[in-house]
């Protein structure tokens, strides 16, 4: 089984997602189960970003990668990434982000999505979700890591190329012990922060940014339950004076 993560550009903004866009995602996402997907939901909204998620069989994740385009396909206010999705590396442009990674058999399917969003800042963004790839990488009860800025051309199965144009990149760690969770997610979180221009908001925050700006949201996908951790997180964060 594996763990798969879009995410589009799909806004008529360049700041934000419209209720209307994400309620009509929502109402669609069951359409996956009848794809393949184990479970499936609408995990991140950052800035004008959203990210569907799917745990899937292996030989289900091309039908389960399609369904998921299809789905913000139909629903797009703006075609934004959709259209720079091609049949042919060469032709590849500014498309989708994609991630995937492992789970290992027999093991409750649990996961930490990181995604971001751009404002002024696609020079650098792919360096802070490489910092929050290496931070979950190795870490205990950690099964795999996926994601992270394109490199060249990248195909998704199912799908079809995107370019290194693609520019809001998704990170996804997959976990063993629901205990790990908050260890990872936290430190996927304050590695990317440790970069400069990046703010962690709470899942649907527009991005209010000074530019150069990059906001990240990060979600728990738990049994195909979606949980912010932005908040609980950025609680854990605060200097205690007890």
């Amino acid at each position: 089984m594996k763990l798969t993560a879009i995410g589009a550009d799909i806004s008529i903004n360049d700041v934000s997602c419209s209720r209307s866009l994400i309620y009509n995602i929502e109402r669609d996402i069951p359409a996956l189960i009848d794809a393949g997907a184990y479970k499936a939901a609408l995990t991140n909204i950052t800035g004008d970003d959203v990210v569907i998620s799917a745990f899937v069989e292996d030989v289900e994740l091309k039908s389960v990668n399609a369904g998921i385009v299809e789905i913000l396909k139909k629903n797009a206010e703006n075609l934004g990434d959709i259209a720079g999705i091609s049949d042919s590396p060469l032709e590849a442009g500014e498309g989708i982000s994609h991630a995937e990674a492992k789970i290992r058999h027999g093991r409750y399917p649990d996961a930490v999505i990181v995604s971001f969003d751009t404002y002024g800042g696609e020079e650098i963004v792919g360096k802070v979700a490489d910092s929050a790839l290496k931070a979950a990488k190795g870490m205990d009860n950690v099964t795999d890591v996926g994601g992270g800025a394109v490199d060249g051309t990248l195909n998704i199965p199912g799908v079809g190329y995107v370019s290194k144009q693609t520019d809001d990149p998704v990170v996804v760690a997959t976990i063993e012990d629901i205990e790990s969770v908050g260890a990872v997610a936290g430190a996927m979180v304050g590695a990317a922060l440790g970069n400069h221009h990046v703010s962690l908001v709470r899942r649907g925050t527009p991005s209010y940014v000074i530019p150069r700006g990059i906001i990240m949201s990060v979600t728990a996908f738990m049994n195909g339950n979606v949980m912010d951790l932005a908040v609980p997180l950025s609680e854990r964060m605060r200097i205690s004076d007890h």
